[in-house]
């Protein structure tokens, strides 16, 4: 749970002080619902802020494949630009639509393969960081990258 104080905002945790702008709580909040309604996994954002100088935030979302990793930054991008007039200034991993990541500066949006996900665990990197609210929409994501990998036979959810 966040809550908000003169400050920022401050986690369950009281250690851990969301000093993200609100710019930047704005543009994760868009993002994360746009990558929700395309049926993006495991939605989850940090406020990287304090240790780092580049970006506020990071937006984590995950598909199973490469057509549904590309449909989401899509509709990211469109969203933000339509909704909050926000365009990245760069987009990279078009090619292989395995890890795409969108730069709009105040936050940087990364969306992954599921396979890739696993494998570079950027959450690992990032878990000292306090977690940002997100809408109930990109809530309710987490934990679906294993619920689809069972449904589709692998139920370690090893494969996706």
């Amino acid at each position: 749970m966040v809550r908000e104080t003169l400050e920022g905002y401050l986690t369950d945790d009281e250690s851990l002080l969301v000093t993200a702008t609100d710019r930047s709580i704005e543009l994760v909040n868009a993002a994360a619902q746009a990558a929700a309604d395309r049926l993006a996994h495991d939605i989850i954002a940090y406020d990287v802020s304090d240790v780092l100088s580049i970006t506020d935030a990071f937006l984590l979302a995950s598909a199973p494949n490469d057509r549904q990793v590309k449909s989401i930054v899509d509709e990211i991008e469109e969203r933000l630009n339509k909704e909050l007039g926000a365009k990245p200034v760069r987009r990279e991993g078009d090619r292989d639509a395995r890890w795409i990541l969108l730069d709009y500066v105040d936050i940087v949006v990364h969306v992954q393969h599921s396979e890739e996900r696993v494998f570079y665990a950027l959450e690992r990197l990032w878990k000292d960081c306090p977690e940002l609210p997100l809408p109930e929409d990109a809530l309710k994501t987490r934990g679906k990258a294993k619920e689809h990998a069972r449904l589709a036979g692998d139920p370690d959810g090893e494969l996706s």
